[in-house]
């Protein structure tokens, strides 16, 4: 006599589709609490509360809470570094590229909102994960910056002008990112005084005569 054998019980096998959306669920949630807590402020008992889940489905993805956030922050890295990409390769001189390069900043903390407030309180905090990553995003951007300029047949910047610039734009950004719901006004403020760092810092005596004719930049 043939004995069937019994289906097993148990969970259903999970497909990449589930897994991958699970482990999205446990990035965002990650980000939230980050934005809210900071990375010394984290805890996979924090994750856990805001993704809905059980702490077995947290580890079958993640060993900690730094590996998420690890991977939240390399997404805002190759987001910022995209946008830079597109903007200095549509830009055809020095003024041009400053703004091109100073919106799409802009348009990249729009999008992140309040997670860029830890990350950017954090930038200089040598025992959170968020400095390993700006410093390598920027080093990224300087990389880009430079690359670009020598092809508009511009002299190399000088390294302090170069960091003087990206520090003033991340302090500025930074303020934005700290206010209860910016509005138009500040955000444009923001953008004219970015741009004027921008222009003071790496241009030439041509570029500011150029920077002026340019609507909503000096008042």
């Amino acid at each position: 006599m043939e004995v069937k054998s019994q289906p097993k019980r148990g969970r259903p096998p999970q497909s990449a589709e589930d897994a991958e959306r699970v482990r999205e669920s446990i990035v965002a949630a990650t980000a939230e609490v980050f934005a809210e807590h900071g990375s010394h402020g984290m805890s996979v008992a924090l994750i856990l509360e805001r993704a809905g889940i059980a702490r077995p489905t947290f580890y079958r993805y993640f060993s900690n809470a730094d590996e998420p956030l690890n991977v939240f922050l390399d997404r805002t890295d190759q987001a910022l570094v995209r946008g830079i990409v597109g903007a200095i390769g549509e830009a055809d001189d020095d003024v041009a590229m400053a703004i091109a390069v100073i919106d799409s900043y802009l348009e990249w903390a729009d999008h992140f909102g309040p997670a860029l407030r830890p990350l950017f309180s954090e930038l200089y905090d040598p025992a959170s994960p968020v400095s390993v990553h700006r410093e390598r995003a920027l080093d990224q951007v300087r990389t880009l910056a430079v690359a670009r300029m020598v092809e508009l047949g511009r002299p190399v910047p000088d390294p302090l002008d170069l960091d003087t610039l990206l520090n003033a734009c991340e302090f500025i950004v930074y303020r934005i990112a700290a206010t209860e719901n910016p509005d138009a006004d500040l955000t444009a403020r923001a953008r004219s005084a970015m741009i004027r760092v921008a222009i003071a810092t790496l241009g030439q005596p041509d570029d500011l005569v150029r920077a002026l004719s340019v609507p909503g930049i000096f008042r």
